[in-house]
C-alpha cells in the first residue's frame, strides 16, 4: 500500500477429531497432508451491539510460542506441497535466469556527479554508483549488500544535500518501515558518525548550507512490529552532532493520527511544512521565511481541502500541483510572503489526469494518464502551452526532474514486455537519447499489450491490460493470472518486471484491471472505491474475471487472482465472494481483519480509505466485505496461497494469519490451502535477491500445478 492487538494465547490441543471438539481444527487434507491445528478461542467483540466472533486473535501476538510454532508448521506443509510440484526446479531456474540481467536506474544529477542504481543481476541489492557524465564510466558509492550478511538489511532511501556534497541513506531492517538514517561525504567517500533513528515514512530535506537536515520521527517503543504510529514529530539533525541534541521544530500533541514533513528550499529562504491526516491525498501546506528568526507559520493552505504538493519555487513564488476545484488536478502558484495571496491558475484542469508536474529549465514538465498511459506536455512559467512531447514507446514513463534553468532532465520509460530504459532530454534540442537499456534475455517482441475495456456491474467502463504471447489462440482455455488493487488513489500503470516476464515465459496470459479507488481517472474515481463504496472495487474486479471469460481468454478453471497489500484485500474478498469463479487465488500481505486493522502500525491512516469499526455507520460496511469474517464454514474455495513476511510492520501479519487459519478450517473443498511466512521479511520492499527470486517460483509453480498449465521445455 505503498501509502500504507491484544492477544489471546492458550495452548494448542492435538490429534483430535473436528468432530469431537467444534472450536478446534484438524484439517481437511490437503495434497500435502493435514492443516496444521490451530486453536479456535472463545473470543467474541461487541461491535455496536452485534457480536463478532474472532476465534484466532491470538495469533496477532507474532512472537508468542504458539504463534511461532503455528509458523513453523505452517511453513513445513507449505514447503512440502511446494516442493512436491513436478515443475517448480524448472520454474525457478528460469525466474532466477530472467532476474539474472544488468540494471542501470535513471540518472539524477547533484553536483558535478550524475548518480543512478546498478545491478549486475547477481547483486542482493542494487548499488549507487556515479559517474561525470550519463551513462559514462562508473564508481561505486554505496553498496547495500554490505549491510547484512544475508541480504535482508535494505537500503531504505536517500537525501543528497543541495550542494551535492553529502548523502543521507536509510537502512531498512528485514523490510521494515523503520528507517535508520547515516550520512556520507560524497567528497572524501567518509562515513560520518551521525546516525538518526526512529524514522519512517519520512525522507530527510537538506538545509540550504549543507549545514544539516529536517527529519520526521515517532516516539521510541518496545513494539516496533505492531505499535501504532502517532505522534509524528519534525527535528532538525545538524552534522556532527547526536541525536539526543536534535532541534524539535514541530509537534501536535492534541493531533496525534497527523503527519508532518519538512521541506527545505534550496535557496534557503524557506520551510515548507506538509501535513496530513490518513491517506486520503488531502492534505496542508505552510510556509516559513527562515530569513526571519520570529516568523511564524504561514498555513496559506490549511483546510485539508485539497492535495497540495509543491512543484518550485522562485523569489517567494511558488508554483503547486493541486486538485484544488480540479478533480483531475492543475498547477497554480501563489505568492508565499502573503497569508492572502491569490492563487493564480498557471495550467488549467485538462481532461486526462494530472500525474506529476517538475519544472525543469525554463519550462514545466506536466505527466498525464490518458486511460493509465503516459503522456507529456509542457508548459511555460506563466502556464503558455509549449506542446506534447513525443515519447520513445507507449507506455509509463517517470522522472523529468532537475533545476530550474538547468540544461537537461532524465526520464525512464517502460512496459510490461519493455524493461525500463533511462533517456537524457537536453532542453536545447529536446532531442532525447538512451542513457541505458538493459540486457534481458527476455524475448519482449514475441509479446504484446493490449488495452481493452469491460463494463462493471453498475455501467461503469473499467480499462483491462491484458498481456499475451503474439498470436495467443482465443480458444477460452488460456491460464490467466488478473492483478489488481484499486485503492488510495494508487494507478495501475504498464510496468516491467522479472515476474510478469517468467509468468508470460511460461505459457500465461496477464491482466491488470484499473479499478475504482485508484487514481487513473482523478479523485472521483478514487473516492468512488472508497468508505461505503468500497464494494465497488470488488465489483470491478470480479467483472474483469468475467469479461476475461467473456472475450474468450480464458475459464474459471484457469484464471487465478493475485493483489498484494490493499490488494491483498482484494483477492481476500473477491474469494469470498465468488469463490466459483477462480481457480487460483494470491493474496499478499494483505488488509483481512477490517474491524482491527486501525489498531496495528500505521493502520488508523487508512480510515480515508475504509472508515473504521467503531464508527456505527461505516462498521456495517466493513463486516460485509472483511476477508477474515466472511470466510463461510463449509465453503468450496479455489487453492489459496497466502504469502506474508513475519517482520511486516505496515500490514501486520496477523492478517493473513488469521485468514488463512479461518480459511483452512473451512475449506469445504479440496484445493489445499497454504500461507507461505518468509522470515526476516517485511511488507515486501528490501528483500534480498534470493528471497525474490524463490518467493516468485513458489508462486507460479502453485499456479502451474493447480491450473493444470502444461511446461514446454526440460523439466
Amino acid at each position: 500500500m505503498d501509502r500504507l492487538h491484544a492477544a489471546h494465547v492458550e495452548t494448542p490441543m492435538l490429534n483430535l477429531q473436528r468432530s469431537c471438539l467444534p472450536f478446534l481444527l484438524l484439517a481437511s487434507s490437503c495434497a500435502s497432508g493435514p492443516y496444521p491445528e490451530a486453536h479456535r478461542s472463545d473470543v467474541v467483540e461487541d461491535y455496536h451491539g452485534t457480536a463478532v466472533a474472532d476465534p484466532y486473535r491470538w495469533l496477532e501476538d507474532p512472537d508468542s510460542d504458539q504463534t511461532r510454532a503455528w509458523i513453523e508448521d505452517q511453513n513445513g506443509l507449505t514447503r512440502t506441497h511446494l516442493e512436491s510440484i513436478e515443475a517448480r526446479e524448472f520454474i525457478a531456474k528460469r525466474v532466477e535466469e530472467l532476474w539474472t540481467y544488468e540494471a542501470i536506474g535513471v540518472p539524477t544529477r547533484h553536483g558535478d556527479w550524475y548518480y543512478s542504481t546498478y545491478n549486475d543481476g547477481s547483486m542482493s541489492q542494487a548499488q549507487i554508483v556515479r559517474s561525470r557524465t550519463p551513462g559514462g564510466p562508473r564508481e561505486l558509492v554505496l553498496d547495500p549488500g554490505t549491510f547484512s550478511e544475508d541480504g535482508t538489511v535494505s537500503l531504505g532511501g536517500t537525501s543528497y544535500s543541495h550542494s551535492g556534497r553529502y548523502l543521507a541513506y536509510g537502512k531498512s531492517d528485514g523490510g521494515s518501515d523503520w528507517r535508520v538514517w547515516h550520512v556520507m561525504d560524497l567528497e572524501t567517500g567518509e562515513e560520518l558518525p551521525d546516525m538518526v533513528d526512529w524514522s519512517r515514512f519520512s525522507t530527510p530535506s537538506w538545509a540550504a548550507d549543507d549545514s544539516g537536515f529536517y527529519y520526521s520521527r515517532y516516539p521510541e517503543t518496545e513494539d516496533r512490529l505492531t505499535a501504532p504510529a502517532l505522534n509524528q514529530t519534525v527535528w532538525f539533525h545538524r552534522l556532527g552532532t547526536d541525536q539526543a541534541d536534535d532541534i524539535l521544530v514541530h509537534e501536535d500533541p492534541e493531533n496525534p493520527q497527523r503527519g508532518f514533513g519538512a521541506i527545505a528550499t534550496k535557496d534557503g529562504r524557506w520551510l515548507l511544512m506538509y501535513v496530513r491526516e490518513g491517506t486520503a491525498r488531502k492534505n496542508r501546506l505552510w510556509f516559513k521565511d527562515l530569513r526571519d528568526p520570529d516568523a511564524d507559520w504561514n498555513r496559506r493552505f490549511d483546510a485539508f481541502d485539497a492535495q497540495y504538493m509543491p512543484v518550485a519555487n522562485q523569489e517567494g513564488r511558488f508554483w503547486i500541483q493541486t486538485d484544488l476545484d480540479a478533480p483531475l488536478g492543475r498547477v497554480i502558484s501563489v505568492d508565499a510572503t502573503s497569508a492572502d495571496s491569490p492563487i493564480v491558475e498557471v495550467v488549467a484542469q485538462a481532461t486526462s489526469v494530472l500525474n506529476s508536474a517538475t519544472y525543469v529549465g525554463d519550462r514545466l514538465f506536466l505527466t498525464y494518464l490518458e486511460d493509465a498511459i503516459t503522456r507529456v506536455r509542457m508548459a511555460s512559467p506563466d502556464g503558455e502551452d509549449l506542446g506534447a512531447l513525443e515519447l520513445p514507446m507507449l507506455g509509463t514513463a517517470w522522472g523529468f526532474r532537475g533545476e530550474i534553468g538547468g540544461e537537461e532532465t532524465f526520464f525512464g520509460i517502460g512496459g510490461y514486455t519493455s524493461p525500463t530504459t533511462a533517456w537524457r532530454l537536453p532542453l536545447d534540442t529536446m532531442e532525447a537519447s538512451m542513457v541505458s537499456r538493459p540486457n534481458i534475455p527476455f524475448a519482449s517482441d514475441d509479446y504484446e499489450t493490449v488495452q481493452e475495456f469491460y463494463t462493471s456491474k453498475d455501467g461503469t467502463r473499467i480499462p483491462l491490460f491484458i498481456t499475451r504471447k503474439k498470436g495467443t489462440e482465443m480458444d477460452g482455455d488460456r491460464p490467466t493470472l488478473l492483478y489488481g488493487y484499486g485503492g488510495f488513489n494508487v494507478s495501475m500503470v504498464p510496468f516491467f518486471s522479472s515476474a510478469t516476464a517468467a509468468w508470460l515465459d511460461l505459457g500465461g496470459v496477464y491482466a491488470v484491471a484499473c479499478l475504482r479507488g485508484g487514481g487513473e481517472y482523478g479523485r472521483e474515481w478514487h473516492q468512488a472505491g472508497t468508505l461505503a463504496r468500497k464494494q465497488n472495487v470488488f465489483d470491478d474486479f470480479i467483472a474483469a474475471a468475467e469479461a476475461l471469460i467473456d472475450m474468450g481468454y480464458t475459464r474459471a478453471g484457469r484464471l487465478a487472482i493475485q493483489g498484494g497489500s490493499n490488494g491483498g484485500l482484494l483477492v481476500g474478498a473477491c474469494l469470498n465472494q465468488r469463490p466459483d469463479l477462480f481457480a487460483a487465488g494470491l493474496p499478499a500481505v494483505g488488509v483481512m481483519d477490517m474491524l482491527r486493522y486501525h489498531l496495528f502500525t500505521i493502520g488508523a491512516a487508512w480510515a480515508s480509505d475504509y472508515g473504521r469499526s467503531d464508527d456505527p455507520d461505516m462498521f456495517p460496511h466493513l463486516l460485509a466485505y472483511s476477508p477474515y469474517h466472511n470466510v463461510q464454514e463449509g465453503g468450496v474455495y479455489p487453492a489459496v496461497l497466502v504469502t506474508t513476511g513475519d517482520h511486516d510492520d505496515r500490514v501486520v501479519p496477523a492478517h493473513s494469519y488469521k485468514y488463512a487459519a479461518a480459511l483452512q478450517h473451512a475449506q469445504g473443498g479440496d484445493a489445499p490451502i497454504l500461507i507461505r511466512i518468509e522470515t526476516r521479511a517485511g511488507h515486501g520492499a528490501g528483500k534480498s535477491r534470493e528471497q525474490s527470486i524463490l518467493e516468485i517460483a513458489d508462486r507460479w509453480a502453485f499456479l502451474v500445478e493447480h491450473l493444470g498449465m502444461e511446461l514446454d521445455g526440460d523439466q
